[in-house]
């Protein structure tokens, strides 16, 4: 590592946070300015690395339409040395604009937009943390003052995002028909919005910010459709379902809801049977511009071909020759669905094609489990692919069954027009699948029917407060709170010997009812993984043998049963108030961070795992830990 990579630099991000916490639409914070990153217009056609999965691939054309043509990660910066900011490769990275462009003034008040002149830009080439807005104008002796970003904007759930319209507001919602002066004033300690006043100096006019947060009476005006991020307004303006205008929401700057990814993401499984049409896949992106044997040549002599030293060239360039015409020996049925080609290979892990990027093993499961899992598999390798489709504001994806169920008129486009390309990750890693027991399964699902109807109407109620229609769509159904619940139970529990934390470690649920046409599924995938090329080094994998597995399992159910919080979370059904998708869980039990969690948390129960203080007839694992009573695998 050299000496200018030694730690991390401000404004400094790893490829995955440009897709799950910073990416096209967000804002972040530096620190003295907040910034928001731009469309991808305005991406560098440079710097970066295409990546290649053709069923994620294919399922984002599903969504964005045929034009897109590429995976791209987004620009890394060389390895190098940058203490020089006028090197080439300090202008690496993805373009931002400042945002919110309003500035207070934190010595005299002054609330004003960048427009305005008031605040004047101080750059620093040397130190980029250092960049800053001062007042020049301030009214108060000393060193200029440096600015600091309004605390406040709005935004509609359809994905827009404004400046809080603070001369409006602080003359009741109308325009004043004089000249203005504003202070943003904090009249209180706690910094709540009750304590914050907004004045007009011209006229003497002032409004508490609490007022811009109350239901009705806000005054706020219906949304401009403003997308900042492309620099322009919504063509079609901002109306809900009825065709009615949308009316902002105001929210701090910086608010959790403010930004939430819509991201697909693959795991890239055997295509084919034949080895080397499966290695022409897993390099695709290596060589897919390859014209002829000469080609092929020229890449084994620069010693980039290793992976094919035991074919000859007229083979390879013959494979290439049909992934270049599109004759792949196996295609994607339906291309939206990206978890059932998976789930039929960890199904049958002794017929899986063993690749440089896939590699399974099958185990025996734990004695005292036998009968509830139908498998165990060790994923000893594996790469997944995420890409970011899109964004939305103050109404998670997380809701939703699948990214792709997400409204169209909510999603927030990355690109002014139809984009060629999306951003996208890879990591590679390890991980552990369980094949639930199906007729175990079923036979809990019939005595559970009372729970799943509690889960069903807390459902309806969850989506008919928040306008979603039909109120009955999208229910995942008892099997799924099962799964769910199992695979936090078994992260926190995991994390605690793997060597990675609870927030590196993710889940994937194979979740199906039979009575469709595609077939049932009852799996959670456990796994970990990094951006390196060798991805991990085999701590989550180890733990799945069948003796350490076991003792873990045991373990993480009966950490279920008492939650330090109980009774008062073990006596919290779906539903109450109205308010809740989850029964027994909180904190303190079951929830999990959200790069861990595939639906925001929800949906999750502990009594379906294990007898709680408050309820013991809905328990999968009915004695608590060890396998049904009448399974012969004891």
């Amino acid at each position: 590592m050299s000496k200018g990579r030694e730690r991390p630099r401000v404004g400094e991000l790893r490829p995955s946070q440009m897709l799950t916490t910073f990416g096209v639409g967000s804002v972040v914070d530096l620190p003295h300015i907040s910034v928001m990153v731009m469309g991808l217009e305005d991406w560098p056609n440079s710097d970066y690395r295409e990546l290649t999965e053709e069923r994620l691939l294919a399922s984002i054309r599903n969504i964005l339409g045929a034009q897109v043509n590429a995976l791209r990660s987004p620009p890394v910066v060389p390895d190098t040395d940058r203490s020089n900011p006028f090197e080439e490769q300090s202008y690496v990275g993805v373009p931002v604009a400042p945002f919110p462009r309003w500035m207070l003034c934190p010595r005299c008040r002054r609330l004003a937009p960048l427009s305005s002149n008031q605040f004047v830009l101080k750059p620093d080439p040397y130190r980029p943390d250092r960049v800053k807005y001062v007042h020049e104008n301030c009214r108060h002796p000393g060193k200029l003052p440096t600015a600091v970003p309004a605390r406040f904007v709005v935004a509609c759930k359809n994905g827009h995002l404004d400046d809080f319209p603070w001369v409006n507001f602080v003359h009741g919602g109308q325009a004043p028909d004089h000249p203005y002066k504003l202070q943003l004033l904090e009249m209180g300690p706690s910094g709540e919005a009750a304590d914050i006043y907004i004045k007009c100096e011209t006229c003497n006019t002032s409004r508490p910010m609490s007022d811009a947060f109350k239901i009705k009476d806000s005054d706020l005006p219906a949304c401009r459709g403003r997308r900042p991020h492309l620099r322009d307004f919504d063509e079609d303006g901002c109306q809900d379902e009825r065709g009615q205008p949308v009316r902002v929401r105001a929210m701090m700057q910086g608010a959790s809801n403010a930004w939430f990814p819509i991201l697909l993401s693959a795991l890239s499984i055997p295509q084919s049977s034949n080895l080397l049409k499966q290695l022409v896949a897993d390099r695709w992106s290596d060589l897919y511009d390859i014209e002829g044997e000469g080609d092929i040549a020229k890449l084994r002599r620069r010693n980039l071909l290793r992976d094919f030293s035991d074919y000859p060239d007229a083979d390879l360039w013959a494979a290439i020759q049909e992934r270049q015409a599109g004759s792949e020996e196996s295609t994607v049925e339906d291309v939206a669905d990206l978890k059932t080609p998976e789930w039929q290979i960890f199904s049958d892990p002794d017929g899986a094609q063993r690749t440089n990027e896939f590699r399974l093993r099958q185990v025996p499961a734990p004695r005292r489990f036998a009968g509830y899992f139908e498998k165990v598999v060790l994923v000893e390798r594996a790469r997944e692919v995420r890409a970011l489709i899109g964004f939305t504001r103050i109404e998670s994806p997380g809701d939703y069954e699948s990214p792709a169920d997400f409204p169209e008129a909510q999603r927030m486009r990355v690109a002014r027009g139809k984009t060629t390309w999306v951003p996208a990750s890879e990591i590679r890693g390890e991980g552990i699948f369980f094949q639930f027991s199906e007729t175990e399964v079923e036979g809990w699902l019939a005595r559970v029917q009372r729970l799943n109807m509690e889960f069903f109407d807390a459902h309806k109620q969850w989506r008919t407060g928040r306008g979603l229609t039909p109120p009955e769509e999208c229910f995942p159904g008892l099997r799924f709170v099962l799964l769910h619940s199992f695979a936090h139970a078994l992260i926190r529990q995991l994390s605690l010997e793997c060597g990675y934390t609870a927030a590196s470690l993710r889940e994937r649920i194979y979740s199906r009812n039979p009575g469709t046409d595609r077939p049932e599924m009852a799996g959670v995938l456990i796994y970990t993984g990094a951006p390196d090329s060798e991805g991990t080094l085999g701590g989550l994998v180890s733990l799945g043998e069948p003796a350490v597995l076991e003792r873990h399992l045991g373990q993480a159910l009966d950490s279920m049963r008492l939650c330090s919080s109980d009774p008062l979370c073990a006596e919290h059904h779906p539903g109450k108030e109205g308010t809740s998708l989850h029964g027994a869980s909180c904190h303190a039990c079951l929830f999990a961070s959200e790069t861990s969690c595939e639906r925001g948390n929800k949906y999750l129960d502990r009594t379906v795992l294990v007898p709680t203080v408050d309820r013991d007839q809905f328990a999968f694992f009915r004695d608590g830990q060890g396998a049904p009573s009448d399974s012969s695998s004891c």
